[in-house]
């Protein structure tokens, strides 16, 4: 499981080590089919989803939504081989029916030259090893350089988990933006 850990690391660029542990049992590793969950494209919807760490951020496939501590406003850091564990999401965003969020949606272009979306100020990504809908995996990670954190509606960090991937009890934590 250790090799596998570092082969993640490497591919994304950064020689630290995870801010948080993995649980007995759990993986930091992508499936072994790296291909991501489908990425949003132009016209997709965002609802929030209550997560073991809190309520976040969700595509229409009920994947959890990512942004990365190093980005701007203005800018992804995230590029190269970090695309391929944390894929953007692709295009303009709404809030789904029936769903309130106090924050605003945006876009930019991306690293890779396409149009990526942003809540808050923040560009928005999945990340790989979220095998399901409701998982929040990549919660805390310390991976491409930087933190990846779920978004929330607020914009506030979470309370990094040790499986991430639970709809148990929710436990958050204040935050800033890190940027």
């Amino acid at each position: 499981m250790l090799a596998g850990a570092t082969v993640v690391i490497a591919a994304c660029g950064s020689s630290s080590p995870s801010s948080t542990g993995a649980a007995a049992g759990t993986s930091t590793t992508p499936p072994a089919n790296t291909s991501a969950p489908a990425t949003t494209g132009s016209g997709t919807t965002v609802a929030t989803r209550s997560t073991g760490i809190g309520t976040v951020l969700v595509n229409s496939q009920g994947r959890t939504l990512y942004w990365f501590a190093i980005d701007t406003p203005t800018k992804s850091n995230c590029s190269g081989s970090c695309l391929t564990y944390w894929p953007p999401v692709l295009g303009k965003v709404t809030a789904a029916s029936g769903t309130t969020l106090p924050k605003g949606f945006g876009t930019i272009t991306g690293s890779d030259g396409k149009l990526q979306a942003t809540y808050d100020g923040h560009p928005l990504y999945t990340y790989v090893a979220d095998s399901s809908a409701g998982m929040t995996s990549g919660n805390g990670k310390n991976l491409s350089g930087g933190l990846w954190w779920a978004m929330t509606p607020s914009g506030a960090k979470l309370a990094a988990a040790a499986s991430g991937s639970s709809p148990s009890s929710s436990s958050t934590g204040g935050g800033g933006y890190g940027y």
